[in-house]
Formats: C-alpha cells, sequence, structure tokens
C-alpha cells in the first residue's frame, strides 16, 4: 500500500513540475501537520498511514483535541497522518474519507459530524479492506462490522451526573421544592454530544417536576451562536434560575450575554452556569466565579488510538466501545492546584 501511495505522489510530483500545477490540500495540509518534507530518501515502508477527518476547530476543545492526535500519530512514532478539517460539513468529510480510501491508507480515524448518513462510504472502506475507527462522535449503521471499534465520552452519563449535581446543589441551598427555571443551550443537532447531553439531563429532569425546562436552542458549540442564543433567551425569560450549556464555549458566549444584560451568575449570582468540556479557560471562569460546575469531556485520544493501531497491527483484538476515563469540576474544588496541573 504504502509503495503504491509513493508512486501516486512522486508521479504527481513528475506531472507538477511538468504542468505546472499546484500541490492538492490533502498533501499540504499532512506537511504542515508532521512539521517535515518528503523527501525521495523517505522510507513509507517504515510508516502507518492514517487518515483523519476531523469534525472542525470550532472550539477549544476542538482544538486540543486534534492536538492530540498531531503528538501522538508523528513520523517519530513511525507514522504518518494526513489529517482533513470538515468544517462541520458531513459532505466533506464523506470526501475526505473517499480520498484517504484512493490513497491506500492503512487507517482512517473518523470524528463524525453527525450520527447518520455513514453506511455506504464505511461499506466501501470495508471492501478496500481499510479499518476504520471512529471517535468522540458515534456513527449509526445498519451493520456495526463496518468499523472496528469507537473512542469517547459518555454523553449521556455526564448529563445525568450534571442533573444529580443540580439536585445536590438546589438541596444544599434550600431550594429543593422551588420552581426552577431552565433554559438549555445545545450543541449541533443530531451529533453525539448534542444527543447524549440533552437526553442525559432529560433523565433527571423528568424526575423533579418543580423543574422547569424554558427552551432549547441550537448554539451549534461555538461562542458566537452560544452568545446569540443566550442573549435571546434574556429577552425573552424574566427568570432564568439554570443555564445548562452542552460545550465550554457556548457557555463563554453565554457570559459574555448575561454580562452584557447586568445580570449575574455563578455561585454568588443569580443564575446557576452548567457547563461541558471543562477546559482550561472555563475553570478559570469557574476561579473566577462564573461558572457553578463543568463536566470534563476528555479530548486527549490521538493517544488511545495509537494503542489501539498497535494492537491491530500485531493481528490482536481491540474492544468495540471504549469510555475514557472523565470527571467534574466545580467551585468547591481547588481550583487553583487543579488549574496548576491541568494539561488542556
Amino acid at each position: 500500500m504504502k509503495q503504491k501511495l509513493v508512486c501516486i505522489f512522486f508521479i504527481f510530483l513528475l506531472l507538477c513540475s511538468v504542468k505546472g500545477c499546484a500541490m492538492p490540500d490533502y498533501i499540504s495540509d499532512k506537511d504542515k501537520l508532521n512539521g517535515s518534507t518528503l523527501t525521495d530518501n523517505d522510507n513509507f515502508d517504515n510508516f502507518i498511514v492514517v487518515g483523519y477527518s476531523q469534525v472542525g476547530s470550532e472550539s477549544d476543545w476542538r482544538s486540543t483535541n486534534t492536538d492530540s492526535f498531531k503528538q501522538a500519530l508523528t513520523p517519530q512514532n513511525n507514522y504518518y497522518l494526513i489529517y482533513e478539517d470538515a468544517q462541520q460539513k458531513q459532505e466533506n468529510q464523506l470526501k475526505s474519507v473517499r480520498n484517504f480510501i484512493l490513497q491506500e491508507v492503512d487507517y482512517i480515524v473518523l470524528d463524525p459530524v453527525v450520527e447518520t448518513g455513514w453506511d455506504t462510504v464505511l461499506s466501501e472502506a470495508k471492501a478496500a479492506g481499510i479499518p476504520v475507527i471512529i471517535v468522540d462522535r458515534q456513527v449509526v449503521v445498519e451493520d456495526e462490522d463496518l468499523y472496528t471499534c469507537w473512542i469517547g465520552s459518555n454523553f449521556k452519563k455526564q448529563s445525568i451526573k450534571a442533573g444529580k449535581w443540580l439536585e445536590n446543589y438546589l438541596k444544599k441551598k434550600g431550594r429543593s421544592d422551588e420552581k426552577i427555571n431552565i433554559v438549555t443551550i445545545q450543541g449541533i443537532p443530531d451529533s453525539t454530544a448534542q444527543i447524549g447531553r440533552t437526553n442525559g439531563f432529560k433523565k433527571i429532569l423528568s424526575k423533579n417536576k418543580n423543574w422547569n425546562m424554558l427552551e432549547y436552542q441550537n448554539g451549534e458549540f461555538t461562542q458566537a451562536k452560544g452568545q446569540e442564543v443566550m442573549e435571546y433567551y434574556l429577552d425573552t425569560y424574566e427568570d432564568i434560575d439554570v443555564v445548562v450549556s452542552e460545550n465550554d464555549n457556548m457557555t463563554f458566549g453565554a457570559l459574555k450575554a448575561i454580562e452584557a444584560a447586568q445580570k449575574t451568575c455563578g455561585p454568588d449570582g443569580d443564575i446557576i452556569i452548567i457547563s461541558f468540556d471543562a477546559v482550561h479557560a472555563a475553570l478559570q471562569f469557574m476561579l473566577d466565579g462564573k461558572i457553578n460546575v463543568d463536566f470534563e469531556c476528555n479530548p486527549m485520544l490521538g493517544p488511545i488510538v495509537k494503542e489501539n493501531i498497535e494492537r491491530l497491527e500485531k493481528g490482536k483484538a481491540v474492544k468495540k466501545k471504549q469510555y475514557v476515563d472523565e470527571k467534574y469540576f466545580d467551585s468547591t474544588m481547588d481550583l487553583e492546584k487543579i488549574l496548576s496541573e491541568r494539561t488542556y
């Protein structure tokens, strides 16, 4: 496979030298990603070639997640990584996966924008004999043998914990019997994180009859959209007790909207803020008294994927579903110490 990839590449170089054409984006992307350039002395037989289709770069979490792959799948570790940013569009990912198949990569890593619509392209990868590792978000397909394994977070469990945390928090504040008005800033509809975080919290919501979910709105996992949705909520509802924000960047936008509206939030404010991802900046906002609690979504999936590939290379089986270890953080903890030890 690698010899074919090298031949294709150098034939392309020869044609370009004659016709003056530009390098395709995926070549320049992988050169930049690995911090090196291809030379005649490169021995591709020593590399495991991995095609990686990432959702995008919409959040701090996503950037850290991408970096974990860049740092794990390096030439020094005998990997050659072809990276594609889908810009949150499934059609881009479908194109990328088909390009990976044409390039005859050894493995495909896919972080899917949404869960459905993958049966055909994954069937093509299977027919080509290329193992596909799904990361972070999940896929829903008729035949689960179309992919080798999935590695990521238990999003539903995260939000169930968030609901239980809110129950305990309100109890400690003597507010268990109060009517509690809640709004949710959701992530991209039909993505695994959105589905899990919405449905998990709903499970606890249904058990608390005094909790009133005012509305759900899509914040697209971005700060700008999160701010826009929060501005709408503040204009629409006079009394908001809790904001459930399904990722940190939307929370950052919500905090800007709350501040602009001259409202208060956090442990000493009027609005309780529940967030997800627990990136460094969010814990700093918590230390500053603006976020009550944040449920970790571990972005460090690159090394785990590397371990799985190495098992597969040795002919060993891998577990079909692999959940990563995660924690939560709230304002009662030693946040200064946590931040000093935090790597992301």
